[in-house]
């Protein structure tokens, strides 16, 4: 191989200043020099790389092309085989860049979707929760759980479902809701007892269905959201709306569950 002739500075650029000027590293100079992707053609007595004005033309074009996300053994046929077809190239490497922006655009959303469940938590119009959750259901709700678990884990593993779940989805989980509510209503007009066999295995079904549902619920949390169930008007209103005293009712079915498993339902917590 034929080394560059030697010459000044005031012929050529010096590496540092092609790397300015380009907005390029040194070492990326260096590397292509290495593949002889891009060589200087000149060199200073000392041996020091200088770049002439082709050279500078050269890597001007290597580095728009690496913008366009070119590999470096493609930009070296594109520039150095006489029979390469640069439009095709580029019309490729159009149809790859295509398919990335689709792809970018898909998470954008996706993570839109994830923002908005994390700040509301139920991706649903009030209209659609109406028809979804029946006439029974205030959408109010998903903005108390939002003030209420808003930063605990439960809320985080409720909004990533929420983002990912469609309307459809949705009324199946609120048909399986709704058949174990009813489950509830018919248990207690057949006059089960809190803390019975039956009882018992309708709150563990109510622990799945939730779990399944919205996020894990421990024993300790569900006795937490039988209280809420009996206390608050909104919650109490819904099941005793399916039956008078419902509320009630599965409260002392939560908390008779609960003890069966060695919890203490006067000082359970949210854990």
């Amino acid at each position: 191989m034929v080394s560059p002739p030697e010459t000044t500075h005031s012929d050529g650029l010096t590496v540092g200043q092609v790397a300015t000027r380009l907005g390029v590293t040194v070492r990326a100079l260096h590397h292509w020099d290495d593949l002889g992707l891009a060589r200087p053609s000149l060199r200073t007595a000392a041996g020091y790389r200088l770049y002439t004005a082709g050279d500078l033309e050269r890597l001007h074009r290597i580095v728009v092309y690496r913008e366009l996300g070119l590999g470096l053994n493609r930009i070296h046929a594109i520039l150095d085989d006489p029979t390469a077809d640069v439009a095709e190239a580029l019309h490729t490497q159009r149809a790859q860049v295509a398919e990335r922006i689709d792809r970018l655009q898909q998470l954008g959303a996706g993570l839109d979707r994830m923002i908005e469940a994390h700040e509301r938590g139920l991706l649903l119009t009030a209209a659609q929760q109406a028809e979804v959750f029946g006439p029974r259901w205030n959408p109010d709700w998903p903005v108390l759980a939002r003030e209420r678990y808003g930063d605990t884990a439960q809320w985080q593993q409720y909004a990533e479902r929420s983002a990912a779940r469609s309307p459809a989805e949705w009324q199946a989980v609120a048909d399986t809701v709704a058949a174990l509510e009813q489950a509830f209503a018919e248990a207690m007009d057949a006059g089960t007892e809190p803390g019975s066999p039956e009882a018992n295995q309708l709150v563990e079904r109510h622990r799945e269905v939730f779990s399944s549902a919205y996020f894990t619920l421990s024993r300790q949390m569900q006795v937490c959201v039988g209280r809420i169930y009996e206390t608050e008007p909104g919650f109490a209103a819904h099941y005793d709306g399916i039956r008078p005293g419902l509320a009630t009712w599965f409260r002392r079915a939560i908390d008779a569950g609960a003890r069966a498993h060695g919890i203490d339902p006067d000082t359970a917590t949210w854990q």
